[in-house]
């Protein structure tokens, strides 16, 4: 890792947070440790914080997620990173996206056809170009394992775009059932989907790209005849991916009560193009909501219903109190449900100028967002804004936790250390996060002021302190903005010409350690975009059947 002298002397005065989370109080850490609970990740994909009532969403309610919330550990300054495929591969393993080495970002849009004749084929091709942890560092379900854990996944892939049954088994799952592609993720009618090695045919679900539309941010057409009647025409689509997965979820629950395990479920939802089975009570007759918010809605709402399906089902099977259910999302987020002549994802509503993030900025103010999906923060998913990457991230633990907001900064990163801290698992590599237990613990530790996260983004990378001060690269101005974010959640005021020192010490900081950007501008010195070999599944199975 390409840490500078000064990053080195900060990570120093951090180590002790490593030595006093594996000891802490005595009495409560015992506690923790002995009862060995069960823990269960719910991922939402794209999901502003705006859209969840306990953070002030009006048009509709999200009461099984409130209750995570309202009767759990609120972190108040949690991060992701810009988009799913990165964000997932660092919970997975501990390392920020500003890192290059850990991961490549694969290749998706492989598994296109309803026919599976060929998926093996695809599959070996992927493998040849796969990146995996050296031996002796670990994923995220390797952790578990080691600790005496059932481990399983169900849902979305767990990172890149493209993944295989073998790099399934590579990070660690003792069960994985879900999805392989990260573009079959966009359709919610899967005719296939994978589980342990085996592929499960879905019966009704015909359609081989599950169902996908084309992406629509084109608010002139978001409103036309043609675009609904695609959304709800349903031939070929019987069975909506969420409903499957939480019968799967629910079957995990019942199968693995009586052991301790880890179930990490990322979910779809409310990732667009937008696509729901029926729109939701909630929001059904509301004469304020297009068709499409409407829609987009009952997917967030539906999102909801599977926390509580969840939080009900481990309360009935008597384990709910042995049993630590956390919430987050990826990134921040995407309006997919713009409409003619009231809200725009490309350009300000009320000056019509694109959003470039530089001079023009994306809020929900400004694209006219009626459900104020980013809280009128400045950005949207991929920028390095805050309305790009700060995320929802609670734990609830019936009888352990008691509701507070906790108000230190974490990354998705520090998962991984953090469940190795709890199971009293050593985390043998050195990695990017650290762990966040005392702070559960409510022992009164405390990160120090200048603990730091490290975040990449399509407009360069960003460095947030727990302090407050953030340091953004503006990927149009090729420039380094400054902000206190205790002062200053919307980044209205760039503080970079009144605190020289404070940039200057925080870019050597940065520049030192980013050693991966997907900033595709000139300008930033590591802005490169670094994929997966490109595979191309119509000319592997055409040179198959050729062969055949």
């Amino acid at each position: 890792m390409n840490y500078s002298y000064y990053a080195l002397s900060m990570l120093a005065t951090m180590l002790p947070i490593h030595t006093l989370s594996a000891a802490g109080t005595p009495k409560e850490k015992v506690s923790l440790r002995d009862a060995r609970p069960n823990v269960i990740f719910i991922y939402g994909d794209d999901l502003g914080k705006g859209m969840i009532s306990a953070y002030g969403q009006k048009m509709f309610k999200t009461p099984n997620i409130d209750r995570v919330i309202n009767q759990g550990i609120d972190f108040n300054n949690a991060y992701g990173c810009h988009y799913s495929a990165p964000s997932r591969a660092s919970l997975l393993t501990g390392y920020s996206d500003c890192h290059l080495g850990h991961w490549l970002r694969s290749e998706g849009q492989l598994y296109m056809e309803a026919d599976t004749t060929y998926v093996s084929l695809i599959e070996s091709k992927q493998d040849k170009d796969k990146c995996v942890l050296p031996q002796g560092d670990d994923y995220l379900a390797d952790i578990f394992n080691r600790a005496g854990y059932f481990t399983g996944e169900i849902g979305k892939l767990d990172y890149g775009f493209g993944g295989t049954r073998s790099q399934m088994k590579d990070h660690g799952w003792d069960h994985y059932y879900g999805y392989l592609d990260h573009h079959r993720c966009h359709g919610y009618y899967p005719p296939f989907l994978f589980t342990d090695g085996r592929i499960d045919m879905i019966p009704g679900n015909t359609l081989g790209n599950c169902g996908v539309e084309k992406y629509l941010f084109d608010a002139d057409k978001s409103d036309s005849i043609q675009y609904y009647r695609r959304r709800w025409n349903m031939e070929g689509k019987v069975r909506y991916s969420q409903d499957i997965f939480d019968k799967k979820i629910i079957e995990f629950l019942r199968q693995h009560k009586d052991e301790p395990f880890f179930l990490y479920h990322p979910s779809q939802l409310p990732h667009g193009p937008v696509a729901v089975p029926e729109l939701d009570p909630q929001v059904k007759d509301n004469p304020n909501l297009t068709d499409l918010e409407k829609e987009y809605a009952s997917m967030v709402i539906r999102l909801d219903n599977t926390v509580g399906k969840i939080l009900n089902e481990l309360k009935r099977l008597k384990i709910d109190k042995k049993t630590i259910v956390i919430f987050s999302a990826d990134n921040g987020h995407m309006m997919y449900y713009a409409h003619k002549g009231s809200s725009s994802f490309k350009k300000d509503v009320k000056s019509h100028k694109v959003f470039n993030n530089a001079d023009v900025r994306y809020t929900s103010t400004n694209a006219g967002d009626i459900f104020r999906g980013s809280l009128d923060w400045s950005g949207f998913k991929r920028s390095n804004l805050e309305g790009g990457i700060h995320v929802p991230l609670a734990f609830y633990w019936p009888e352990h936790f008691t509701h507070r907001q906790e108000n230190n900064i974490v990354a998705n990163y520090d998962f991984l250390s953090t469940m190795a801290d709890l199971l009293g698992v050593s985390v043998t590599a050195q990695k990017d996060g650290i762990s966040y237990l005392p702070l559960l613990e409510q022992n009164g530790q405390q990160f120090p002021a200048n603990r730091y996260i490290l975040l990449d983004s399509f407009e360069g990378p960003t460095m947030i302190m727990n302090d407050g001060w953030k340091l953004r690269y503006d990927y149009i101005t090729k420039g380094y903005e400054l902000y206190n974010l205790h002062d200053d959640i919307k980044e209205e005021n760039d503080l970079a010409s009144q605190y020289p020192e404070k940039v200057k010490t925080m870019r050597r900081i940065m520049d030192g350690e980013a050693t991966y950007s997907e900033c595709r501008k000139h300008g930033y010195p590591y802005g490169i975009f670094k994929m997966q070999k490109k595979l191309n599944a119509k000319k592997i199975i055409a040179k198959a059947k050729e062969k055949n």
